[in-house]
């Protein structure tokens, strides 16, 4: 019998900061390696060496590019990771911007704490430099989806395509004649760009995202819902401000507004995209046409349509520019990013209206905006929330309740255990209720750090 232990390092318990490792009498494995987002006691786990050795983790494999799966990658390396990386080839594109552009943006943050004196540390220090991002990518290796790896004598893998963004994809890592399924994010099985995921057909232990695993999307009328909000914009001579993540999210919205402009449903506002991070995702799309549903040719003349704003005296112009407008600004969760710039300027205004797309995670100032926040802090300081927030739910990249198990419906198979991770405790236990009491399977929602112990 062979002894494999798996911890859970991250997404346990929580909807942030997948990491999960595996130990094998071969090879040592990681499946995603992210940093925390949202609540302050989250955020501070990533301040902390992991309770394992790195040094001693053969591979690393993704299942896709967000902050959340990549962002530990450049710590990683600091506490002496020497292995290799493993994505699909969009999937590690999407990590190189993410990474980058989060160094970057720690970097400022950094400084500008430092300048203000608004940090209790003193010098305030980046989490990672673009240095260590860079450090990073040297050890990558692209993997073709659908092919089997191999990774030692008993252990190989193979990645499966996902939906929810660019290059995503579960993975199937067979180790020692057991099937492990890492779902993932799973994507839409209706997205506008995506193909719908395809399935798992065996697993003998599943590791299941939950982030929406107690909520159904709702029936939106998406077009009617933008159309009237900018319309009020162009009325009211305002601004919408749309908060959104660069991978996926910006793309859609952009797409969704093109064929709005071009079926004559909206008029011809500016629509200003302040993301560099989202521009450089635009050429992952063009580079890998066959892994998303959209046509070069729609593709270029989409991107025309808008102004790509590439520096940072652009964003001021844009806040001074009088006109009525949209204004598409990363961070999806109003975490970071250009979005920041907008809000200081225009949040105690009247005639602005946020419209938050998509998941917003506790201790996230998109979540205090959805919770009706009167006030926001931003770099140390607190603007008034005079601005009409709304929400926009089915343009989710994830996978609702329905589709999780429409995902798992293929499983031939009752896996020995389902371990429901990357989400919160709500999520978490209503999904666990469902899958008992539709299939009867075993579920169980491991804590942070947990430790399992399998005999192969």
């Amino acid at each position: 019998m062979n002894n494999i232990k798996i911890q859970f390092l991250g997404a346990s318990g929580t909807v942030t900061g997948s990491k999960f490792y595996l130990e094998t009498p071969d090879v040592n494995i990681m499946v995603d390696c992210g940093m925390f987002q949202g609540l302050k006691e989250l955020r501070e786990i990533n301040w902390k060496p992991l309770p394992i050795d790195a040094s001693k983790i053969d591979f690393v494999l993704l299942t896709h590019g967000h902050l959340d799966h990549t962002g530990y990658l450049p710590r990683l390396l600091k506490e002496g990771f020497k292995g290799k990386i493993i994505g699909t080839a969009p999937t590690l594109d999407i990590t190189r911007i993410i990474l980058m552009d989060s160094g970057k943006i720690q970097e400022e943050q950094a400084q500008l704490a430092n300048e203000e004196g608004y940090s209790k540390h003193s010098p305030a220090e980046p989490y990672y430099s673009t240095k260590d991002a860079e450090r990073t990518f040297t050890f990558f290796q692209t993997c073709e989806k659908d092919s089997w790896i191999s990774l030692s004598q008993n252990v190989r893998a193979r990645f499966k395509f996902n939906g929810h963004i660019i290059g995503a994809t579960f993975i199937e890592l067979e180790a020692f004649g057991k099937l492990f399924v890492f779902s993932g994010d799973v994507g839409r099985t209706t997205d506008i760009l995506l193909s719908p995921p395809e399935r798992p057909k065996w697993a003998d232990y599943l590791f299941l995202e939950s982030t929406y695993g107690n909520k159904l999307h709702p029936e939106e009328d998406v077009p009617t819902i933008l159309s009237t909000l900018i319309k009020r914009t162009i009325q009211e001579r305002g601004n919408l401000i749309i908060p959104s993540f660069a991978v996926e999210r910006l793309q859609s919205l952009m797409y969704t507004l093109w064929m709005l402009f071009k079926k004559n449903k909206i008029p011809n506002i500016p629509i200003f995209i302040d993301s560099p991070m989202g521009s450089n995702v635009l050429s992952v799309f063009e580079r890998f046409p066959a892994w998303h549903t959209l046509k070069i040719c729609e593709y270029h003349a989409m991107v025309h349509h808008f102004n790509i704003i590439t520096s940072y005296a652009d964003t001021w112009k844009t806040i001074d520019d009088q006109r009525p407008k949209i204004i598409i600004a990363g961070s999806g969760m109003v975490t970071g990013g250009r979005v920041l710039t907008y809000l200081q300027q225009m949040l105690d205004r009247t005639t602005t209206q946020i419209l938050l797309v998509g998941f917003q995670a506790e201790g996230t100032r998109g979540r205090q905006l959805l919770d009706g926040a009167h006030e926001l802090k931003i770099f140390g300081k607190y603007y008034p929330v005079k601005a009409k927030v709304h929400l926009l739910e089915s343009l989710s990249a994830h996978a609702d309740q329905n589709e999780l198990l429409h995902w798992t419906d293929t499983i031939e198979n009752i896996p020995e255990k389902v371990f429901l991770i990357h989400g919160e405790p709500s999520a978490l236990d209503a999904l666990r209720v469902k899958l008992k009491d539709t299939k009867g399977w075993n579920c169980h929602i491991p804590k942070q750090y947990e430790t399992e112990k399998i005999m192969c």
